[in-house]
């Protein structure tokens, strides 16, 4: 008898495994795949960003090595190595995981879970008995009506088989200018690849602050990425040497085609809920397929928590660990806590784009009178030095008690400038308190007390 059985291990899951064994429950993780880590360390957020990494270095060796005289061989790329850097990378992180599971005693039950009853979860042909169950089963990637994706032919695929593409392709078609659609199409583009992102959307980035977003299309395009607006795609279809893609443009309902040797599905993603048996349990769902839960992520029957990707709220890793430390928390007795309104979102690209709480428009919306206070990174020092002078951070302010509500930031380091901000939010912090704040120089965190600054008496280098 287990006190709890989590279903998934991937961040949300492996975590709420290892701090509920922390906390003195007895647990076991199911899993079906070979690794530890789910779609994140596996096909997602780790191998994306190694790629994103090398696909930097390639740039900078290109455009920036010799302005700074490191003069030499012209570099080139060997796209089996990058892989099988992507993969040594995976490898690192995943057995990291499997280490933990060992060192905190989760036990690992290898297959595919469903659950009988209340306390029960079948796994193969044996049925564990448990107190307490966590789905953490993630999200699969959303379908395109019209657009049948098929990983092992290497011409229209999704995330997962444009991480892996067996060479580099002169052009490629990304169908959703989301994250993973611009992350990924980035990759390419710095590759050599033809890269054409085609969004229903007027805007990329959707939900995103409205001056982060123009500002980061102009410069995706000057990095070489096009862009079709307003579009929706009727269909594509594999033909010899590629696909064509057929979309429609809204403003005029205009029928358009464009060729590409590879398409990129990037649409979205959906929570993964089939085959658990949630029917059968007497687990409900919303009318949008996410399981419902209430406020300490417990869902309609006794004993049975969701967390992740599979409840609703935005589909992030570290929101994911944040609910499994929580719910882990609640099931030993204790009191879970996760802060919504303080999560950051990153995509990382070049520059970084950051952001947390309130865009400019959403505060407006709801009728909060606010303060915008920004700072360029062409004034900052580091940033020039380091040839990443492009973008700005803009911090939101209430207009009457100066408490910081959000903070937007597309720029050198965004991701990891970003969470002094949620710090501040976090302790209720003003943007005197961070202006006040000493930063140090050169660096470039200094763009974040200036944007601080400049909420108040105004910026010093702007």
């Amino acid at each position: 008898m287990y006190d709890l059985i989590v279903i998934g291990a991937g961040p949300g899951g492996y975590v709420c495994a290892i701090r509920a064994a922390q906390l003195g429950l007895k647990v076991a993780c199911v899993e079906a795949r070979e690794t530890l880590g789910g779609t994140c360390l596996n096909v997602g957020c780790i191998p994306s960003k190694a790629l994103l990494h090398g696909t930097h270095m390639l740039h900078e060796a290109h455009e920036n090595f010799e302005k700074m005289g490191l003069m030499g061989a012209h570099v080139e790329v060997d796209w089996d190595k990058m892989q099988a850097y992507k993969a040594e990378t995976v490898a690192g992180n995943t057995k990291g995981i499997e280490f933990l599971f060992k060192k905190n005693k989760v036990d690992w039950i290898k297959g595919w879970a469903t659950i009988e009853s209340r306390g029960r979860v079948k796994v193969g042909d044996t049925v564990h008995e448990t107190k307490n169950i966590v789905l953490a089963t993630g999200s699969v990637s959303q379908g395109l009506r019209g657009v049948e994706v098929d990983n092992d032919k290497a011409v229209i695929v999704d995330s997962t088989g444009a991480l892996a593409l067996p060479r580099i392709p002169k052009s490629m078609v990304v169908i959703g200018a989301g994250v993973i659609g611009l992350e990924l199409g980035s990759v390419f583009a710095r590759l050599g690849a033809d890269v054409t992102v085609i969004e229903y959307l007027d805007v990329i980035t959707p939900g995103m602050d409205g001056e982060i977003q123009k500002q980061f299309q102009k410069i995706l395009a000057k990095q070489g990425l096009k862009f079709v607006l307003g579009a929706a795609v009727q269909r594509a279809e594999a033909q010899e040497g590629g696909a064509r893609v057929t979309y429609a443009l809204k403003k005029d309902n205009s029928e358009q085609v464009i060729d590409a040797d590879v398409v990129l599905v990037a649409t979205g993603r959906r929570p993964h809920v089939e085959g658990l048996g949630l029917e059968a349990a007497g687990v409900k769902l919303t009318d949008r397929g996410f399981v419902q839960v209430d406020d300490h992520w417990s869902t309609n029957v006794e004993g049975i928590y969701a967390i992740g990707d599979v409840v609703p709220g935005p589909m992030l890793a570290h929101k994911a660990e944040d609910e499994g430390m929580a719910v882990a928390e609640v099931i030993a007795g204790k009191h879970g806590h996760v802060n919504y309104g303080v999560i950051p979102g990153v995509i990382y690209t070049t520059p970084e784009v950051a952001s947390v709480g309130l865009t400019e428009e959403g505060a407006k919306e709801i009728g909060r009178k606010v303060k915008i206070g920004k700072f360029p990174f062409i004034g900052n020092a580091r940033a020039k030095a380091q040839f990443l002078g492009e973008g700005f951070v803009k911090l939101i302010a209430d207009a009457e008690t100066d408490r910081i509500l959000g903070c937007h930031i597309i720029g050198p380091s965004a991701g990891d400038l970003i969470h002094e901000v949620c710090v501040a939010m976090e302790f209720g912090a003003s943007a005197e308190d961070l202006a006040l704040t000493c930063h140090a120089h050169p660096t470039v965190s200094e763009a974040v007390r200036e944007a601080a600054l400049a909420c108040g008496a105004g910026a010093i280098h702007a």
